[in-house]
């Protein structure tokens, strides 16, 4: 099969899937639904792996499929770009999804939304397809506006739940704001390059690199800085960074494998996926680079030390999310895109594992998320244990876990990146190292070690929560905790593998090697990280003597100290902390703030526009005040009837008067 044909499979499978499920499902049952969406999403793989194993050895592809609109000198257009950077994504976003899709089975067991739930989340393997594999703005646009959309309907999937309504609601909304910003980006590079294209708009770009827009009169900014800004906004929002990050933690009401799939592994890395893919623009904007380096060295930092105090165990994992999608941006903003995609990737498989982890955890106890109502688990749970482990292990950055050497090359590049701005986030991304291991051990210690703190009567307090028990394989009431089914356990299995092993394989080619080719611009900071790498081996040795390690490792040897040998020192430390607890437990009261202003503010506006635009200009002046206007002219006329004949006489004497006078007057004049 040819290149451009697998890539159709690749891209349609899924919306085949969905359509399926999404229409067929309520007649043809759940077996039904989740065998179309799976073997959907597995040809999706088996395609993407052939186009995977086509551009190894050299090809590529740069073509459309369809012309959606013409016009003079543009053309809109649905097109494939298929590189190395490409097939890297969709390799990832489709193995992900399928085990997503095999977990699904295990926990939405018996939920009244079972077809549905697979109808959306194949949708949204197919919207993340589009994405990663468009050749134009237009299509990049498709596609991110629509994860943005199938994430709205799984992140509030229980749409009985008030929380899951907030958190959908506030998802959509903080998204748009970041949207707004990308689409400025995209009409700037409409405006400037007259096309939509990538190929065409990189190949001229640098004839713009001296071209200056006044946004403000009198204010002369780089145009490129302008459209690159625009862009990254767009990233902050799809991506959760700092302050646009709010929504993402809220997202976890929506059910587990949807955190897994949407923010851990595709969705929330379609930001870093862009950036990287636009790397020939902001190259050529310094300021643009340190602006992305600034905030996401504020996120990596500020949002790890929120997860040490959270205790729901998904939210834990969330703002671990946060923190190493930090990590990926201020890896873009040091110009080690390759570092970037490469952390995308090891991530994917480790906070999958984690999140798939949780929701393994969820089921067995019949959906409690709060840790503090765990412990213990290590026992009844080994498989699931296991797993939760090796992906804290990557997550923290222990060698020769996958998000080490993932981890350490950002750190590196920051070190050696010329970016102003850096240094800064080279001294936020080491302390986050440390947080990293505690909150990844906090999570294990907390909810597998020490002492059992679970109940094992049901506690039945959701409409969902038969079907998890039911996912479970027993009952709510009387019995412990026990290892979940295979379809729960094996894609934990499969995801733990690679983040293992990974690291070890893709670092040489996709960082040192000529892996990415002329997808991504080759970079001053990477060559100079190339003359310091002598291989992974090399690598693991020697970070056994750098900050990193020790501070990952002391992160890890703080969370062992406080909650399985002095699990009563948290709470003393916490009553110690005073403000500093409180501001970590409010999330920097982010959320007051927005509700305060933003959405306070709007409320006020809306009032005061109801009351000095509704009622006093349109009902007070226009209707009522035309009616009375009416009204008051009607009654002056009505006293010109009074129906005597005498006042009709002397009205027509006046005005015959007043005829021949002005006659005369006009005469005279």
């Amino acid at each position: 099969m040819d290149l451009y044909t697998l890539c159709l499979v690749a891209a349609f499978a899924p919306l085949a899937g969905a359509a399926g499920a999404g229409f067929l499902g309520w007649k043809l049952g759940r077996t039904f639904a989740h065998t179309v969406t799976i073997l959907s999403v597995a040809v999706s793989l088996a395609a993407s792996l052939a186009v995977f194993g086509q551009v190894a050895d050299g090809a590529t592809l740069d073509r459309t499929v369809y012309t959606w609109m013409t016009g003079e000198n543009w053309r809109l257009q649905v097109g494939f770009l298929i590189d190395r950077l490409t097939v890297t994504m969709m390799v990832v976003v489709t193995f992900v999804s399928l085990m997503v899709h095999v977990y699904t089975i295990g926990y939405m067991a018996d939920d009244p939304g079972y077809q549905r739930f697979f109808a959306y989340i194949s949708l949204f393997t197919f919207s993340m397809m589009m994405l990663v594999m468009a050749n134009n703005f237009v299509q990049l646009f498709f596609g991110w506006e629509a994860v943005g959309l199938v994430s709205y309907l799984l992140i509030g999937f229980w749409f009985k739940r008030p929380t899951a309504v907030y958190a959908n609601l506030k998802a959509f909304l903080v998204n748009r704001v970041g949207d707004f910003g990308f689409l400025l980006g995209i009409g700037f590079v409409f405006a400037a390059f007259g096309t939509l294209d990538y190929a065409p708009v990189f190949k001229a770009a640098p004839q713009f690199a001296q071209m200056l827009v006044e946004i403000v009169p009198g204010s002369e900014w780089s145009l490129v800085t302008v459209i690159c800004i625009g862009l990254f906004i767009g990233a902050m929002g799809k991506s959760a960074q700092f302050p646009l990050h709010v929504w993402l933690p809220d997202s976890m009401e929506g059910p587990t494998p949807i955190s897994a799939l949407i923010h851990a592994a595709t969705m929330v890395t379609a930001g870093i996926f862009m950036v990287s893919r636009m790397s020939p623009l902001f190259e050529m904007s310094q300021a643009a680079l340190s602006f992305v380096i600034v905030i996401g060295a504020i996120t990596a930092f500020f949002m790890a030390l929120i997860a040490i105090v959270q205790t729901d165990i998904k939210r834990v994992v969330a703002y671990s999310t946060l923190s190493q999608l930090g990590y990926m941006t201020m890896a873009l903003g040091a110009s080690a895109y390759s570092a970037a995609i490469f952390h995308l990737m090891t991530h994917a498989f480790f906070k999958a594992v984690l999140f798939l982890g949780a929701g393994s955890v969820i089921i067995a106890l019949h959906h409690e998320q709060d840790m503090r109502k765990m412990g213990g688990l290590r026992k009844y749970m080994p498989i699931t244990y296991a797993t939760v482990l090796i992906g804290a292990l990557a997550n923290a950055g222990l060698p020769p876990f996958a998000g080490f050497f993932s981890k350490d090359s950002i750190i590196e590049a920051l070190h050696l990146s010329a970016t102003p701005g850096a240094g800064f986030a080279y001294a936020l991304a080491l302390a986050g190292v440390f947080v990293g291991g505690l909150y990844s051990f906090r999570l294990v210690f907390f909810a597998f070690h020490g002492k059992e703190r679970f109940e094992t009567h049901g506690h039945g307090h959701d409409d969902h929560s038969s079907a998890e028990a039911a996912a479970s394989g027993g009952s709510h009431h009387g019995h412990a905790p026990h290892e979940t089914p295979w379809v729960v356990t094996l894609p934990l299995v499969l995801l733990a593998i690679p983040s293992v092993f990974i690291g070890w394989f893709a670092i040489g080619p996709m960082l040192y090697g000529d892996w990415f080719g002329k997808a991504i611009v080759p970079t001053a900071t990477l060559a100079e990280m190339a003359k310091h790498f002598h291989g992974a081996g090399a690598m693991v040795v020697h970070a056994l003597t750098t900050l990193p390690f020790w501070l990952a490792l002391g992160g890890a040897a703080t969370a062992w100290f406080l909650y399985v040998a002095r699990p009563e020192l948290p709470a003393l430390i916490k009553a110690k902390s005073g403000f500093l607890a409180t501001l970590l437990e409010r999330k920097y009261f982010f959320d007051e703030f927005n509700d305060w202003f933003f959405a306070g503010g709007a409320r006020k506006l809306g009032h005061g526009l109801w009351l000095w635009g509704d009622r006093t200009i349109i009902d007070g002046i226009m209707v009522n005040g035309t009616a009375k206007a009416i009204g008051w002219f009607a009654g002056v006329a009505r006293r010109t009837q009074t129906g005597f004949v005498y006042h009709y006489a002397f009205t027509m004497i006046i005005g015959v008067f007043g005829l021949l006078t002005w006659m005369f007057w006009r005469a005279g004049g």
